[in-house]
């Protein structure tokens, strides 16, 4: 045997010893991404061409529902559970999968399942399914409101959706300015499977950030007090005639020593599309919301004080239309952030007919990772 071929054949083995020594260290660690990877449909995208990341987040809960007139409920909740798995195809070439359990249902869905083109700030692509241009509590959702009892004020996203707000289509966005004080989207969304209509359903939003700015599409409700923030911004859906349409801002100022005070407020009107409830045709209304997150580091985290006020009007239905004021009070311990804090809670939801008037008092804790 030459010399050359000797020294190849030991190469060989020792390569196959060092692929057989990584195999056994790394076998958990496969085992689980390509457990998580295989939630997708199998396509080239698996193969692992750069950093993927995997993230998941989980909100439960305990709370005591007392209506005036009937039983009261006591409840362990398991409210929100998502798993994320993002990662690079090709250069500019991204995809995003998401997914969420619906505790209505005690099943997975599909949340979000897009394919991104993002070539710069100002010129994104998305395909797939996503959360349309819409207010700015849909593009927070629950993981990133600022409040726990998120979407039962008859305001806030009220869009039509397939699920969770999302539905499949394909959407521009970006961000434009020196430092992205104008963030614009629209596109274009498949309205039969949202909402039976098979025409399409067509969605904006324009935001102007006066202080600093927010990147990306999806937004937050609160930084706690990373940013100074003054935020104005508007979007509308149509679809045949019918829309539905929002204007909303958030005004957020850091206080010395690591604190925050906020205010927020929206005005939503549903005009034959979307609502809350499909029984009446049209329905309006705005919440105002203002927090005060407190500087001192108490143990792990920081105590918040939070109130939000909301009312809601239903019209154009065949039963009598009907008023919703829902008041809401939290005391929050924040400990990091949108990945760990707990939050006590009193909401009041009152009605003037139609609907039996009741209160909810709990305590929810979130954690991601």
């Amino acid at each position: 045997m030459h010399p050359e071929e000797r020294i190849y054949f030991m190469l060989r083995r020792c390569l196959r010893n060092e692929r057989a020594f990584i195999a056994r260290r790394s076998a958990p660690v496969l085992l689980l991404l390509s457990g998580l990877l295989t939630l997708a449909p199998p396509s080239p995208a698996q193969i692992p061409l750069g950093p993927v990341t995997v993230g998941a987040g989980l909100r439960t809960s305990y709370d005591a529902t007392i209506p005036d007139t009937g039983t009261t409920t006591n409840q362990f909740q398991v409210n929100d559970v998502r798993l994320y798995v993002n990662g690079p195809v090709y250069e500019d070439l991204k995809f995003m999968f998401n997914t969420d359990y619906s505790s209505s249902t005690n099943s997975l869905q599909v949340l979000d399942a897009v394919a991104r083109l993002e070539v710069s700030p100002a010129f994104n692509i998305w395909a797939g399914r996503f959360l349309e241009p819409a207010d700015r509590a849909s593009l927070a959702g629950p993981f990133y409101a600022h409040e726990w009892g998120v979407f039962s004020d008859g305001v806030q996203d009220g869009y039509p959706s397939i699920y969770q707000g999302r539905d499949n289509g394909a959407m521009y966005w970006g961000d434009f300015g020196k430092k992205a004080k104008l963030k614009l989207s629209f596109g274009a969304f498949d309205g039969g499977s949202a909402t039976g209509n098979s025409r399409l359903l067509w969605a904006a939003r324009a935001q102007i950030d006066f202080w600093d700015a927010e990147g990306g599409y999806y937004l937050n409700r609160t930084y706690y007090g990373d940013k100074n923030l003054l935020a104005i911004a508007g979007a509308v859906q149509v679809q045949d005639g019918r829309t539905a349409s929002n204007a909303d801002f958030l005004l957020e100022r850091k206080v010395k020593n690591g604190g925050a005070f906020t205010l927020e407020g929206e005005y939503a009107n549903y005009n034959r599309l979307g609502g809350y409830n499909p029984a009446y045709a049209k329905s309006q209304g705005g919440f105002g919301l203002g927090s005060y997150l407190f500087p001192k580091v108490v143990g792990k985290g920081k105590f918040e004080i939070l109130g939000k006020y909301a009312k809601a009007e239903f019209t154009h239905g065949a039963a009598p239309s009907y008023d919703q004021k829902t008041t809401e009070v939290n005391l929050n311990y924040v400990m990091k952030q949108f990945n760990a804090r707990l939050m006590t809670f009193f909401q009041n939801v009152r009605f003037n007919r139609e609907k039996t008037d009741y209160w909810v008092a709990g305590i929810g804790l979130q954690i991601q990772m």
